[in-house]
């Protein structure tokens, strides 16, 4: 593994107007030394793309409430392999229903983490994970 700190795009797709969860993970990740990059709110999945591949980063972290992850995760998946970035970790959290994190997976995001997920177990499953580029 790399001695360069891991890079992590935190974003919020959609119409989401709530960003609490995605700032305690932010800062959970900072916390874990990681560098983290928001992109704040009402993101089109494109805008995260483009951020992600300007930014360089090993994850992209989806955090989402509204109901349109089934919508809006594939398209950033998609958009990240169109661009020869289909090695960046895509994670999905935020509130998920349990029959739909199949359908994620099969897109290609990697794991989903639900409300209450402690934020070690996420930081471990990035460290355990990433595909460094």
């Amino acid at each position: 593994m790399s001695d360069k700190p891991i890079r992590v795009l935190v974003a919020k797709p959609g119409l989401d107007g709530h960003d609490r969860g995605a700032k305690v993970i932010a800062q959970s990740f900072r916390d874990a030394g990681m560098e983290v990059i928001y992109t704040g709110l009402r993101q089109t999945p494109d805008q995260i793309v483009q951020a992600a591949l300007q930014e360089d980063v090993d994850v992209v972290a989806l955090s989402i409430l509204s109901g349109a992850h089934l919508h809006l995760f594939p398209p950033v998946v998609q958009g990240l392999k169109n661009n020869n970035a289909g090695d960046i970790l895509v994670l999905g959290g935020g509130v998920i229903p349990d029959e739909d994190i199949p359908i994620l997976k099969e897109a290609g995001v990697a794991e989903v983490f639900g409300p209450g997920t402690p934020t070690k177990t996420i930081i471990e499953y990035i460290k355990n994970n990433i595909r460094r580029h």
